[in-house]
């Protein structure tokens, strides 16, 4: 528990406010979703990841075998940086108590990576704004600004997803000691991943009516942070020899063949594809682009991450020639769809079309895929000299 809280009067008093517990847990459930800074506690990392935005309420995700709705948080935010922040507002106060919460929590989050789309997070998060009637656009520019991409941001909350890069929070008036070593403990230990709690005391004063919220962060002890930063400072760029060691050993030797094919066969066809190498766990990969002659920017066909999949981004596609037209993407949507591939029917709607290299270890269905994406490539670069 933390020292007194004081404020100065009218008459210049010392006045003692006085801890109160909160009437229950929902009550502080609605003051986070109200001023969500609260998670960030007494120790805010910077200015980008101090502000969150709401996603959900009794947020789930699904079971493997089931497909039913089995994990449930409290709250999900994402900050500025497209973290997801799991955020459980529980009372660890009995050994019980504690390790149902922690065990809950991970159990959930190790689900939600494996098991959650982008698109179902982008879906709760439009119904979540609607309910509050709210225009989920209009939240989002408030969010980041007028000239925020939108598109980037959800783009870089799968990507944290699929490297594991997530944050667990919990939140109590009381966090006990033993409860604060196990935080402390996972902590240090897990990477990219955090955990952390925030015990957040209330203080009143009757006469003045007034209520003081005092936020403590725990967690981030000085190991945990040499440990995240030495990470940090460690990103590497990938190449060829590196990330396919990596994906071997990460994805298994089956899928580091597959992704190997599909470089292998982007690097065959200089004249038309060229390759880019990601930095890091968040774009830790390749791309593939379709070169144009042309001074525009290369256009991305899609990537392959070191989280063992191929994905595309729809918005991508649909603002360049030649699929910004109705016919064409129509047409790429039915030939995506055959794969497996499912882009929107309306062009704007941001989506991340996936798909995992296990299904592509049959090669009827590789090869079936890189027909597509090379007529993709001569469509995009047909287009483009027409332009120029």
């Amino acid at each position: 528990m933390g020292g007194g809280i004081y404020r100065i009067d009218d008459d210049d008093r010392l006045v003692e406010m006085t801890e109160q517990a909160y009437e229950s847990e929902e009550r502080l459930q609605e003051w986070i979703e109200q001023y969500p800074n609260l998670l960030a506690g007494d120790r805010p990392n910077n200015e980008m990841s101090r502000r969150w935005l709401l996603v959900s309420r009794e947020n789930s995700t699904a079971n493997e075998e089931e497909g039913t709705q089995r994990w449930s948080r409290d709250r999900l935010f994402l900050d500025r940086l497209g973290i997801p922040t799991f955020v459980e507002v529980k009372r660890l106060n009995s050994e019980r108590c504690r390790q149902e919460a922690i065990g809950q929590m991970l159990d959930y989050a190790a689900n939600a990576i494996v098991h959650w789309p982008i698109e179902q997070l982008v879906a709760q998060f439009e119904a979540n704004c609607r309910e509050q009637g709210r225009d989920p656009e209009q939240v989002f520019e408030e969010f980041f600004g007028a000239d925020a991409d939108e598109e980037a941001f959800w783009q870089q909350v799968k990507t944290n997803l699929q490297a594991g890069k997530i944050r667990l929070v919990f939140v109590a008036d009381e966090i006990p000691v033993a409860a604060r070593r196990v935080v402390e403990f996972l902590n240090e230990q897990m990477d990219p991943a955090e955990i952390l709690a925030v015990e957040i005391e209330q203080y009143t004063d009757v006469e003045a009516d007034l209520r003081v919220l005092v936020p403590r962060t725990i967690g981030q002890t000085a190991g945990a942070k040499q440990k995240k930063a030495s990470a940090t400072l460690g990103r590497r760029k990938w190449d060829e020899s590196s990330f396919f060691q990596e994906l071997k050993s990460r994805r298994g030797k089956e899928e580091a063949i597959v992704a190997k094919k599909l470089y292998q066969w982007a690097v065959a066809r200089s004249n038309l594809l060229d390759v880019q190498w990601g930095t890091g766990d968040t774009y830790g990969g390749f791309s593939v682009c379709a070169i144009a002659q042309s001074s525009r920017p290369p256009y991305d066909l899609f990537r392959v991450g070191i989280w063992g999949g191929l994905e595309i981004s729809s918005r991508d596609y649909a603002s360049r020639e030649p699929f910004d037209t109705k016919d064409k993407w129509q047409e790429l949507r039915e030939q995506l769809s055959s794969i497996g591939m499912a882009l929107p029917n309306d062009p704007r709607e941001p989506r991340f079309p996936f798909l995992r290299l296990s299904t592509l270890q049959d090669e009827q269905a590789l090869e079936r895929g890189l027909q597509i994406f090379e007529w993709i490539a001569r469509e995009i670069q047909g287009a483009l000299k027409d332009t120029d």
